[in-house]
């Protein structure tokens, strides 16, 4: 029993074995609970103790700082996800689109600007739609382009060569976007003669084209329709979103032909009916998707689709007399998908909060049940003296409230400055919960001391046991039945909560199996000439503070703080792996370098590449997507063509998986006329009927035999399945096809830098090109998937938890060494009388604290990788790695071990500077004080 601290006077508690005397019982504070006020009582207790009172502070402190900051995290995090992921589909799919067909009679500007005006009247304020400050785009379109007539215009090759084909378009507010550059803005035109239009610069000089120039087309009942170039706009900034969605509205369009657009003024409108097709007058809304907050997308949605199809949709078509409006909108669509990406990423980004949540109960508790043993000798002395257990709990209650709700509503606002999110709910229901427990932890645990227990304690803690035992198996089980709740189902609670279980359970088996192990260790050493490690073990084997068993507590949160860490690192170490062989995939390799389109890869560049620094192996490939392979069930199949070093292809095939061949079928061919060998893709071979020599034609129409040697299932060259593939050796073929000589890609495989891989391709084509040439790394890949503010939310946060829970594990120990303090100093103190040098009692001490610690460690261990082995299985990293991967993590050694030794070496750390620090000074104030016990 440890001795109770002395009263607020400074007097020492009396001696229980002989009764005091009315005059000393009077000036105890044991009566203060019947005649003293409850402040005065709370203040005397924390002036006695303000070191305790001023820990139960800070320990509330950093538990309220943590939970109030955790739910405005995620909240962060989940805003900038949906952001980010809106942002990147660009600004046509985040957009209302309106339109209708032109109205027949006089159009002017302001019946467009009307329309666009009631449109807006029902965005902003609370309707969840808050409009980009860029604002909308209006005009009207001819929605089909037409083949022009001109002959004397350039166009792309072919035999017939495809005419260009040219759209109208009328913009009110082009001229703030926009400038002319040569000639005029288009105006009004009399009566049959031709309308006049602007086109873009870059436009006609494709094209051609020039001031003057009259561009002919034939409409629908075949009466030509002419549109005179009176002017030559270019864009203030091609990259403006004002720009974004309409039709080739800055430059030429490269389709299989030309597709320009001209501007034609308000004048000019009413003459578009001539042109053939439909005309219709469009109006964008650009979503502001920097306002959109992830927790009201169900709100936004509902109030997008009641402007496609509700009763924001019928009140437009009354309003503005157009009956035929329609809203269109990629929103609903993208809302849900980022709304499922959201809930799919959940469960994973819990696993770090979840296990802070349970470290910081456990510390709680220990602090609680420390505080209960320091003070039991005094609360006892109280409840003799006839002070109630209400009584009792009541001022307990005012005592911790003094110190642990200033120090609650301090973190609550940091949290709230540091962390400014628009929605405060979740946080302060947090920061309540864990304030309310830091407050009661303490009273209730003293509440249990005070009540008598009922029952046999180890039958009590057994059935405890076997309950938590049995919720843990069902709880595995369960998540190995169906799986994690799949994507859209938001958190997943049992995958949350199995690691947290699975690592109470090892803590609850530890802590019987280790007062054992500690015990014949003991024996061991006690059968040694030296006493320091027998009695330290003896010590360790029955518990810290006078116990009969290690405390439950401290082994809990050590176990948890390792399980933590090993599962969810293991997690993201999986996560890592797959966005590297995603990227290796996509791109064909480690490292992929591709000529533009009728180019080649410089000469010498493969040599050159194959020296740089981390490439393993060099492969350079002669690429025709335009190859057909002839007598097939079609006559014809288009096929695209690798010609490739069968050794090094195959090579980078099994690397990348896909594709895989034995090198030794494409030996042979090289005969002047002798078929060439050739490894047909799996959809083509499907698609030839027998064997035999077939004609490959390539683009240039050259042609030559092949002979179908076997089948793949891709090729690196191209990503996915490529059904229709031909991979030739790259010697005969050479010699037979001299083009196919000079590569046209280049793979590598190997931890290639896209830096270096860029200054090499600078250097060896001429100045100017190297930006045509595309050039992609592994590593840039896998960083850009990295990229997504969803993942890096989602790891961010586990570290950040990770780092608390390592600090509250810390907290743990020190509390566990605080809780045996002063058991340990009089021991050592008594010792110390009997020759006991100071170095063997920091040994004593060492032996008596470690092995709690690095079994901890180990068990924490072992309990990660069996939560990795039993729920690993089940858990699906698509969402995190950015693109859809196989289910299920597999265990990786370095993850675990690097967590539970660095958490081991962290803790070993913890306990020999306390027992460097305080030991000495201990064994002094022992001697110093004497032994009262």
């Amino acid at each position: 029993m440890t001795t109770p601290p002395p009263g607020p006077e400074g007097t020492p508690p009396p001696d229980r074995s002989t009764p005091p005397t009315p005059r000393r019982a009077a000036a105890t504070p044991a009566r203060a609970p019947r005649g003293a006020s409850g402040a005065a009582w709370v203040w005397t207790r924390l002036r006695a103790m303000p070191l305790a009172a001023g820990l139960a502070a800070a320990l509330a402190f950093v538990a309220v700082l943590l939970a109030a900051a955790l739910p405005r995290a995620l909240d962060r995090g989940a805003d900038d996800a949906v952001r980010s992921y809106l942002e990147q589909q660009g600004p046509g799919p985040t957009s209302l689109y309106a339109s209708a067909r032109t109205l027949p009679g006089p159009r002017t500007p302001q019946s467009l600007d009307s329309v666009l005006a009631d449109l807006r009247a029902r965005t902003g304020g609370g309707t969840g739609i808050d409009l980009a400050a860029t604002g909308p785009v209006h005009g009207t379109v001819t929605v089909t382009p037409q083949p022009l007539a001109n002959t004397e215009l350039k166009m792309m090759p072919g035999d017939p060569p495809p005419p260009t084909k040219l759209s109208l378009l009328h913009l009110p507010r082009v001229a703030s976007h926009a400038r002319i550059v040569e000639g005029r803005w288009p105006g009004g035109a009399a009566a049959g003669a031709p309308v006049p239009v602007a086109l873009a610069k870059s436009a006609a000089e494709t094209l051609d084209a020039r001031i003057g120039t009259v561009l002919k087309t034939q409409s629908a009942v075949g009466t030509p329709f002419l549109a005179e170039i009176v002017g030559l706009y270019a864009a203030d900034d091609p990259a403006d979103v004002y720009w974004d969605g309409l039709p080739c509205p800055t430059a030429a369009c490269l389709t299989p032909r030309w597709w320009v657009t001209a501007l034609v003024g308000a004048e000019g409108v009413e003459r578009l009916g001539e042109w053939g097709g439909t005309v219709q007058d469009f109006w964008r809304l650009p979503l502001d998707t920097g306002a959109v907050r992830a927790d009201r997308l169900p709100g936004t949605s509902a109030a997008v689709a009641s402007y496609l199809a509700g009763p924001t949709a019928a009140g437009l078509r009354e309003s503005t007399g157009r009956a035929q409006l329609q809203v269109t909108s990629e929103l609903p669509r993208l809302f849900a998908r980022a709304q499922a990406r959201r809930q799919a990423a959940a469960p994973l980004a819990a696993l770090g909060p979840a296990g802070l949540a349970g470290e910081a109960l456990v510390v709680l508790c220990l602090a609680a049940g420390l505080g209960a043993d320091r003070r039991t000798a005094e609360l006892l002395l109280l409840r003799a003296r006839g002070a109630s257990r209400r009584g009792i709990v009541r001022r307990l209650l005012a005592e911790g409230a003094v110190t642990v709700l200033p120090a609650a509503a301090l973190a609550t606002a940091l949290a709230f400055v540091l962390l400014p999110v628009p929605r405060p709910g979740p946080a302060l229901i947090a920061a309540g919960a864990v304030t309310l427990l830091a407050l009661l932890a303490f009273p209730v645990r003293a509440f249990v001391l005070l009540s008598g227990r009922g029952g046999r304690a180890p039958r009590r803690r057994l059935v405890a046991e076997l309950l938590v035992l049995a919720a843990t198996a069902a709880a595995v089980a369960e998540v190995g039945r169906r799986g994690v709740a799949p994507a859209g189902a938001g958190l997943d609670p049992l995958l949350v909560a199995a690691p947290l279980l699975l690592a109470l359970c090892g803590g609850l088996l530890l802590a019987r199996l280790l007062p054992v192990l500690v015990r014949v260790l003991s024996h061991a050493a006690g059968r040694g000439r030296g006493l320091i490690g027998f009695l330290g073990l003896a010590r360790a084997a029955r518990g810290g503070g006078g116990g009969s068993r290690p405390s439950v507590l401290p082994l809990i949160a050590l176990l948890l703080a390792v399980t933590t860490g090993g599962f969810g690192a293991t997690v993201l170490a999986s996560v890592d792996t797959s966005r590297h062989q995603v990227a290796r995939a996509a791109i064909g390799g480690d490292a992929q370098v591709a000529a533009p389109p009728l180019g080649t890869v410089p000469e010498g560049f493969g040599k050159a590449a194959a020296g740089l620094p981390g490439v393993r192996t060099s492969v350079p490939a002669w690429v025709d997507n335009w190859g057909f392979l002839l007598d097939t069930q079609q006559g014809s199949t288009q096929v695209t063509v690798v010609v490739a070093d069968p050794v090094t292809y195959a090579e980078l095939s099994r690397a990348v998986g896909r594709g895989r061949f034995d090198p030794g079928l494409l030996a042979g061919g090289g005969g002047a006329d002798a078929p060439l060998p050739a490894l047909f893709g799996k959809g083509l071979a499907a698609r030839i009927t027998g064997g035999g020599v077939r004609e490959l034609r390539f683009s240039d129409d050259k042609t030559l035999p092949v002979r179908g040697v076997g089948v793949i299932d891709g090729t690196p060259a191209l990503a996915g399945a490529a059904a229709n593939v031909v991979v030739l050796p790259a010697g005969p073929t050479a010699a037979r096809l001299p083009r196919t000589a000079q590569a046209t890609h280049w793979f590598a495989l190997g931890p290639v830098e896209e830096g270096p891989l860029r200054a090499l391709l600078r250097s060896t084509v001429p100045k100017g090109q190297a930006d045509a040439y595309m050039v992609r790394t592994g590593s840039a890949g896998a960083a850009a998937l990295a990229a997504d503010p969803l993942q890096a939310s989602a790891t961010g946060l586990f570290w950040g938890s990770l780092a608390g829970v390592a600090a509250f594990a810390l907290l743990a120990v020190l509390l566990n060494l605080v809780r045996a303090a002063p058991e340990r100093a009089a021991l050592l103190a008594r010792l110390r009388t009997m020759g006991l040098r100071p170095r063997q009692g920091l040994a004593l001490i060492l032996a008596e604290s470690l092995p709690q610690t690095l079994a901890a460690a180990l068990g924490g261990g072992l309990v990660a990788a069996a939560a990795v082995a039993l729920l690993g299985p089940s858990v699906d990293l698509s969402t995190l790695v950015g693109s859809a991967v196989p289910t299920g993590v597999r265990l990786s050694v370095w993850p675990v071990l690097a967590q539970s030794l660095g958490l081991a070496a962290l803790l070993v750390l913890t306990v020999v500077a306390e027992a460097a620090i305080s030991g000495r000074r201990q064994i002094t104030t022992e001697l110093r004080a004497g032994d009262p016990r």
